[in-house]
């Protein structure tokens, strides 16, 4: 079971996470004192170079893991149409990370509707020793064949939650399990209350091998409550 969150690279989490005058390019390596695994957005806006994946690496401990989410153009420009380069170039660059490499997340656009073939040939061009979770956002996704096609590559379907409610169909189409925590209903925003922390707890704690990511960043909320599920879980 891994916990952490989207990102490290928040300003507001300074007196947080980081010491007051701590440089930037120390924050990942301040991050991983606390957590275990993080999830790099940063790819998905511009897709970082295998140098920089690299220093990624040597800036965290052994046994660290970072996923990493698949780049826009992939996703949102592409429409999954065409994966081969796109796949290709990433891996290429988050080969970097070597053995701290985890799972490859693809988030749908919300206006991309469901087409299992199109899933199920962008799946095919990663590598088999690849996670991938894929987080669909159009309800038409909600199919048998969604879930065959996920199946299929053991890919994990992405879960996730905003204002304490599960988004997503809570399927297991691996023997892995992903999550995603947007946005939490208490106060102040956009933090998770307890009773939600605790459903989620007992949801996860039959799973021992499970990634967990608090994507409500602002404030370092996300910081709060995945220390909070981590006592939860333990």
């Amino acid at each position: 079971m891994r916990i952490g969150t989207s990102g490290w690279q928040y300003a507001d989490w300074r007196d947080v996470l980081y010491p007051p005058g701590l440089p930037q390019k120390r924050w990942l390596q301040e991050y991983a004192r606390t957590f275990t695994t993080v999830e790099n957005n940063n790819a998905f806006y511009r897709l970082p170079t295998r140098t920089t994946f690299e220093q990624w690496h040597d800036a965290t401990p052994p046994g660290f893991v970072m996923a990493v989410k698949a780049s826009r153009y992939l996703t949102h420009m592409k429409r999954l149409n065409d994966p081969a380069e796109p796949v290709t170039r990433l891996m290429n660059a988050a080969a970097g990370l070597g053995p701290k490499l985890g799972p490859v997340l693809l988030q749908l656009p919300p206006t991309l509707r469901a087409d299992p073939d199109l899933l199920d040939a962008c799946l095919r061009r990663f590598p088999e020793n690849v996670r991938v979770a894929v987080e669909p956002r159009h309800p038409s996704w909600w199919t048998d064949d969604t879930r065959t096609v996920l199946h299929h590559h053991r890919a994990a379907l992405c879960w996730a939650d905003r204002l304490g409610r599960p988004t997503t169909p809570l399927w297991r189409t691996a023997d892995w399990l992903y999550l995603r925590l947007h946005e939490g209903p208490a106060q102040p925003w956009p933090r998770y209350d307890e009773t939600t922390l605790r459903t989620w707890a007992r949801e996860l704690a039959p799973a021992d091998d499970a990634y967990v990511y608090f994507n409500n960043d602002p404030g370092g909320a996300a910081v709060h409550d995945a220390l909070r599920l981590t006592d939860l879980l333990r």
